[in-house]
């Protein structure tokens, strides 16, 4: 039986900080990078995951990632459902690293690494993508991935099944019509708090012209500076362009609704991250205070329980999971899952290095085995680093197309790897 005999963790750091690009009020300087896992097997192939950081910490992460060594090297190679969840549930249930959150923070993240390059090794292994790989399993294999704890107020695994159950008849023609035709996208990239106002309109222009119908921009630094940047943005895009803000959780209650309130004239799509993701009461007040503006949240939500609660209060109208910060692909099955119970569309968060490349794994999975629904529903799109991987994200015309490589396509370039290493790399070594 196959083996996982080596975990290699690097520390990889992309320097994005010195265009600005993904700048915002919260993160002016980030430099985008990735805690990076490898699991070595003794037959092939190998397995490939990251957690997401922006710089700073990094090594915190990845130290965190070796951690969960001994728990890992040695066991079977897990490549079907019930092996993926022995070793999700053997990794979030250690009585000594829950002590570290529970199921939060550095430590959950370094789990969600190694999950998620375990499904990137199993989908390898069954010559399959992660999307295509999750879709083929049987309702029963599904649920089997989820650890129910703290949610059965909310979802039980009989009402999970029957989600799964209602989904079935028509996995394979949304199958065929993600090959044919791909995902919605919509872009982040004309909207980095630091751009000029130039540079922003220049690339709003750009990004519709190429197809999309939905754009994003960073708020919260001033509002002076906000509403302009937003009244000039819907004057370069038009109104048949939705427009999307991101406040990146710079506000307090009331400051959100008041700053929001001054930028409604020209129709926001969704607030996203108003403010703090643990306040889920919060969030509610904002969300009855500025309907019909939607508010969206989820890239900091550190688990499963909060998301539910987002939902049972009707906190949030758009979910937007993150492969890289929660518990890996089990995990973000059962937010799918929770989603779909309460009817909230899926647009999960991608800004930053492979982030793209791993939710459109996840989208894709959820239109075919669990909503069953596009509807509503985009994959966040921003243009950088993608050279980077081996199986890079495309969008054309607005859409990712569905990818077709197997796993979950988590792999750096081995030159990527060996020029942004941290801090010994070419690209660091030499500042």
């Amino acid at each position: 039986m196959a083996r996982i005999v080596g975990m290699d963790v690097l520390d990889i750091r992309f320097p994005t900080s010195r265009d600005l690009d993904g700048s915002d009020a919260m993160n002016p300087d980030p430099d985008y990078s990735a805690a990076y896992v490898v699991l070595r097997t003794d037959d092939g192939p190998d397995g490939y995951g990251f957690a997401f950081t922006i710089g700073r910490g990094n090594d915190v992460q990845a130290a965190a990632i070796r951690a969960l060594a001994g728990m890992v090297v040695g066991r079977s190679t897990p490549d079907t459902a019930a092996g993926l969840a022995a070793l999700s549930r053997d990794l979030v249930g250690d009585s000594q690293l829950r002590w570290l959150g529970p199921e939060k923070g550095v430590a959950h993240m370094a789990v969600g690494a190694v999950v998620n390059a375990a499904w990137d090794l199993a989908a390898r292994r069954a010559e399959r993508p992660l999307w295509s790989f999750l879709a083929t399993l049987a309702p029963e294999e599904i649920v089997g991935l989820v650890d129910f704890r703290y949610l059965t107020d909310a979802l039980t695994e009989a009402e999970a099944l029957d989600i799964l159950r209602a989904a079935e008849p028509g996995r394979e023609e949304r199958s065929a019509h993600l090959r044919a035709a791909g995902y919605p996208a919509y872009s982040t990239s004309p909207g980095w708090l630091g751009y000029s106002d130039e540079k922003l309109v220049r690339l709003a222009k750009q990004v519709v012209a190429d197809g999309f119908d939905m754009i994003k921009l960073k708020v919260g630094g001033s509002l002076a500076d906000d509403v302009r940047r937003l009244r000039r943005a819907r004057e370069a895009v038009g109104d048949g362009v939705r427009i999307a803000v991101d406040a990146n959780q710079r506000w307090d209650v009331g400051p959100a609704i008041e700053w929001m309130r001054a930028l409604a004239p020209y129709d926001p799509y969704w607030i996203e991250e108003p403010t703090s993701p643990d306040d889920v009461l919060g969030h509610r007040t904002i969300a009855e205070a500025l309907a019909p503006i939607r508010v969206a949240t989820g890239e900091h939500v550190q688990n499963r329980v909060v998301f539910k609660q987002l939902l049972q209060t009707g906190a949030l109208s758009v979910l937007q999971l993150d492969a890289a910060r929660v518990g890996g692909v089990n995990e973000n099955v059962a937010i799918l899952l929770l989603a779909a119970k309460f009817g909230v569309p899926v647009c999960p968060h991608a800004g930053g290095v492979g982030l793209c490349e791993l939710v459109r794994h996840l989208s894709m999975f959820d239109y075919v085995a669990v909503s069953g629904s596009d509807e509503d529903r985009a994959i966040e799109w921003v243009d950088h680093l993608h050279e980077h991987f081996t199986d890079p994200a495309v969008v054309r015309g607005g859409r990712y197309l569905a990818p077709d490589q197997p796993g979950f396509s988590a792999r750096i370039r081995d030159e990527s790897l060996e020029w942004y290493a941290y801090p010994d790399g070419p690209q660091w070594s030499s500042r």
